[in-house]
């Protein structure tokens, strides 16, 4: 079956996404990446050495760009001058590089989105050239806003980012994805492979996630079902569910033409 996911113009065969941090080194880092199938991997500028500190081992080196589309991030940051700072500096250590993933904080605790200094930076980098994936509320008005703008995909939480509380509002995500024209991800709450299957039976374009992977008790088996999960969501989505009857029930076998009827 033929069904890629497109962002920014590049074609993509797994639409799960995956972080690069929580784990206990670089060589778990890979072996979970690896089993995930994930092609574009997240990586927090501010917390991952890619090369701004030469003293330091580089993740590059375990994840190098011509195998994984990187996707820089800006975990961390709570204003949107910040933000665009950090995603000016992974552009020019990954020469020339653009497309992103905006984050800005509003909250050191929950890690909600701040959506007003989320707008700004996302008017900013879009109008310098950069391609923008964007964490945001699971606001419909201000996801549709920030299409607007130019950003190449929405990323509505599902539920807090390292909470896997699983998806906690469908209807507005389902909002979202009825109104969008570009790809519409979860992105932070996802606990486990339910979860994940979940978010992509709504309609989701693919799912992003990091701890939920990360922080299983075996983060390799975890990919690995992450993966099966995502798969399994959407191919459920495709296929089309059978309708809702909460009056009735329907026979799995016909009861018309039976013997002696």
């Amino acid at each position: 079956m033929n069904d890629s996911l497109v962002i920014a113009g590049k074609t993509y065969g797994s639409r799960l996404l995956v972080g690069t941090g929580k784990y206990k080194d670089f060589d778990e880092t890979r072996a979970a990446i690896d089993a995930s199938g994930a092609e574009i991997v997240t990586v927090a500028i501010r917390r991952t050495n890619i090369g701004q500190n030469a003293d330091e081992p580089n993740l590059l080196d375990v994840l190098p760009p011509d195998r994984f589309t990187l996707l820089p991030n800006t975990a961390g940051c709570y204003t949107a001058d910040d933000a665009v700072r950090t995603l000016r500096l992974a552009r020019e250590l990954l020469d020339g590089h653009t497309l992103v993933k905006l984050e800005v904080l509003g909250d050191p605790d929950t890690l909600f989105p701040n959506m007003p200094e989320t707008l700004k930076a996302a008017e900013t980098l879009v109008k310098d050239g950069f391609d923008v994936m964007v964490y945001c509320s699971d606001d419909p008005i201000q996801a549709k806003m920030l299409e607007e703008i130019g950003c190449v995909a929405v990323m509505p939480l599902a539920s807090l980012i390292g909470s896997g509380m699983g998806i906690l509002n469908p209807w507005n995500l389902r909002l979202i994805i009825d109104q969008s024209a570009v790809p519409v991800l979860v992105d932070a709450g996802v606990g486990t492979a339910s979860d994940a299957a979940i978010a992509m039976e709504l309609g989701c374009d693919g799912v992003l996630m990091n701890t939920a992977i990360a922080k299983a008790q075996d983060p390799i088996l975890m990919a690995r079902a992450m993966r099966k999960g995502v798969e399994a969501g959407r191919e459920a989505f495709l296929a089309g569910r059978m309708p809702r009857k909460t009056y009735a029930a329907s026979p799995s076998s016909p009861t018309t033409g039976l013997i002696g009827r």
